[in-house]
């Protein structure tokens, strides 16, 4: 092998692209992953060693190294017009008919040549080569004017980012897409972080085109089809469609390919109920069938409306629906305590698979679509994938039918809920059929549980040394220890010996671990807070709270207008306050970090009692209820302080603080550290190696102190 860089360079670059071609074009792998990640690291190296090397359409650069600022718009150079749709066969032969007609009458050279395809549905984009280079990709936008994503479909690793052999301008569209198999794995992912699933490919699609940081892009695992043209500086290149997806096809460029070839109506109509059979079988969605004039001069004379060119039209499949009876709804529990109606039914056949759940998303649509067990529903699939009830026939109601009715406590732990909006709540006076969640408020939910033990042991939480995840899962698992609370935590000293039969415990790491449970005991009352995992009450919160509140008892006894922000609770009659008589109160001197809906709800979960009962439990285990940032509203201290009031940005190393105490003892002086620059922001505090926070900053005119004026103002030398 050549020891020359360039030659190497070239060479590892043109392995990588034949891999990608090799992977997602011909679906025939020529090396293992293994293999490409090998080559990757390698042209990653060489580049770095030699920066004159670089090239921004290296493989190495499908995913850039920071986000984007923004989107800027471009202008198409061909309006990217949309295409008629129907629903209708006959409007389909009808326009057939009329196309043949105009070729005929109009003097049209030809006869009478159709090409179909798949209807993708997913994103248009329009992309442009420049002298064989991919130069930007543009979204259609309304039509003339698009947005540059360029970034994002850079991280397709199937798209070429240089082509050969082409005009010197030269612009394919096509469609961006979410594959089927690609959709599921990210609602899986999403739903095992209690997250909202998609509700279809297509939206998931443009929700990850419109992200500014390719590297998230670039999980989302996007895929691109050409099915055009738009600007070509040389129309000799190709003069009919299937002629451009040939030569696309040969150069590397996925390609729509075409399904069926027709000279009259009867033959397109053929190809559309032959494709209704088949594409369900694709790992893409697909939501009917493109019929276009193959011939491209054919195209330009017959020309384009207003909206949509008169060369084409699509013929849109209507989507699967059936009916079935509702046996049940089961009240699921996620990690974050969301509570989620899920249908059960009599099983039916649905879009190719045997469909037995549905979502019924939230309480305010089951109230809204008058949801009762035993009911007659009719049922579709969301982009063909997950199956939702569309309806409900009423007429069909049997006399046994019984009213779904949402959970007044949690299922799981019969814990308080949180209803969202507040304005839902028909406790409180308001509309039930506007409710869009319920959540569980128990951190100590059963449900929730595995989660929130994680989340209080970590780093920034109560900091428990040697108790991850999977020492927890370990002792949940392999030993009869109980560990199904906070306070069981503190309680794990008296199973020494059941500890030390765990798989990697020995009695070094054992201590290290029992050491880390009794410093954690110390941590103070805002640590405790952020730790339980509490709706609403994040690290800034509990921070706030402990500020305000000298103790958690202070905090257990306090009335909600208390944890109101000062704005509200010094109104003469805040709008929620009448329910609980205290309209006239002032709250403490410092802001809590709650809103006025929020306040409501953290003071009924702090009353409840599984709440009392866990307070009770750390209490009796030795753990420290006392606040550290605790500021009398006596004292001058914060007030006093050139922080108070400040929201203050840390960038870059700093030699005498660590970023996590630094950010602490500020906000215990009254300042707001923030993570990013913006208008709003006081003062930039800037370590060595400041990035862009800095620059940011100077561009804005906002002050930036060096690590000395800091020391100084601190009263440290």
């Amino acid at each position: 092998m050549t020891t020359d860089p360039a030659q190497r360079v070239t060479h590892l670059r043109k392995q990588i692209e034949q891999a990608n071609r090799a992977y997602y074009d011909d679906a025939s792998p020529n090396m293992s992953d293994r293999e490409y990640d090998d080559l990757l690291a390698a042209l990653a190296l060489l580049e770095e060693e030699h920066p004159e090397l670089a090239d921004p359409l290296s493989p190495t650069q499908r995913v850039g190294s920071k986000p984007i600022d923004g989107f800027t718009q471009r202008a198409h150079t061909v309006p990217m017009l949309s295409i008629d749709n129907t629903y209708n066969a006959d409007e389909v032969s009808a326009w057939v008919e009329r196309v043949r007609k105009s070729i005929n009458d109009g003097g049209l050279f030809g006869s009478l040549d159709l090409v179909c395809d798949a209807k993708i549905d997913g994103v248009a984009m329009s992309m442009t080569y420049i002298d064989g280079r991919l130069a930007h990709a543009i979204t259609r936008g309304d039509g003339t004017t698009g947005d540059d994503v360029t970034h994002a479909i850079k991280t397709i690793r199937s798209l070429p980012m240089t082509l050969e052999r082409v005009p010197d301008i030269f612009e394919v569209r096509g469609e961006v897409f979410l594959p089927n198999s690609e959709f599921e794995r990210i609602n899986a992912e999403r739903e095992a972080r209690d997250e909202e699933p998609f509700m279809n490919p297509r939206n998931a699609c443009a929700g990850t085109i419109k992200q500014l940081d390719p590297r998230a892009i670039a999980t989302r695992r996007i895929e691109f089809q050409a099915h055009g043209r738009g600007q070509i500086s040389d129309p000799a290149f190709a003069t009919t469609h299937s002629a451009l997806l040939d030569r696309l096809q040969s150069m590397g460029m996925p390609c729509n390919p075409v399904l069926a070839s027709c000279s009259n109506a009867k033959e397109v109509v053929a190809a559309i109920e032959a494709f209704a059979a088949t594409r369900h079988n694709l790992d893409h969605q697909t939501d009917g069938m493109v019929v276009r004039v193959n011939q491209f001069d054919q195209q330009d004379q017959l020309g384009s409306t207003t909206k949509s060119p008169r060369w084409v039209i699509a013929y849109k499949y209507p989507a699967e629906r059936k009916s079935t009876i509702l046996t049940e709804v089961v009240h699921q529990v996620g990690k974050t305590g969301k509570i989620t109606p899920r249908a059960t039914m009599e099983p039916v056949h649905l879009a190719g698979t045997i469909v037995r759940h549905a979502t019924l998303h939230n309480y305010g649509i089951v109230r809204q679509k008058d949801v009762w067990i035993g009911d007659t529903i009719e049922v579709e699939k969301a982009g063909d994938i997950i199956p939702y009830v569309v309806g409900v026939i009423v007429s069909k109601r049997p006399g046994t039918a019984i009213r779904v009715e949402a959970p007044a406590s949690c299922p799981a732990c019969d814990g308080p809920v949180e209803i969202d909006p507040p304005a839902a709540d028909s406790a409180l006076g308001g509309d039930p059929l506007l409710e869009t969640s319920r959540r569980c408020l128990n951190p100590e939910c059963p449900a929730q549980v595995r989660e929130k033990l994680i989340w209080f042991a970590a780093r920034g939480q109560m900091d428990i040394d040697g108790l991850g995840e999977q020492t927890i899962d370990q002792i949940r698992s392999e030993t009869n220890i109980p560990l199904r609370h906070f306070a069981d935590i503190f309680a794990l000293h008296d199973h020494r010996d059941q500890l030390l039969s765990l798989d990697r415990m020995g009695e070094k790491k054992l201590d290290n671990l029992l050491n880390g449970i009794e410093a954690a005991k110390g941590r103070g009352m805002a640590r405790l807070l952020g730790g339980l995992g509490i709706r609403h009450v994040g690290t800034s919160t509990a921070r706030a709270l402990a500020r305000v509140f000298p103790d958690v008892d202070a905090l257990l006894d306090a009335q909600v207008w208390q944890l109101m922000p000062k704005a509200v609770n010094r109104m003469s009659k805040p709008k929620r306050l009448a329910i609980v008589g205290h309209a006239n109160e002032v709250s403490p001197e410092y802001e809590t970090g709650l809103g006025e809906d929020t306040s409501l709800s953290v003071h009924t979960y702090l009353h409840s009692a599984s709440a009392q009962s866990m307070f009770a439990s750390l209490r009796a285990a030795g753990v420290n209820m006392q606040s550290i940032e605790y500021v009398d509203p006596a004292s001058a201290t914060v007030l006093d302080s050139p922080f108070a009031g400040k929201t203050i940005v840390l960038t870059g190393t700093l030699e005498h603080f660590e970023r996590t105490p630094l950010k602490e003892r500020l906000e215990s002086l009254g300042a707001k550290v923030s993570g990013s620059v913006s208008g709003n922001t006081d003062l930039v505090i800037a370590g060595e190696k400041a990035g862009s926070k800095r620059t940011k900053a100077e561009s804005l005119g906002i002050e930036i102190w060096e690590e000395s004026q800091l020391l100084e103002a601190l009263g440290e030398s």
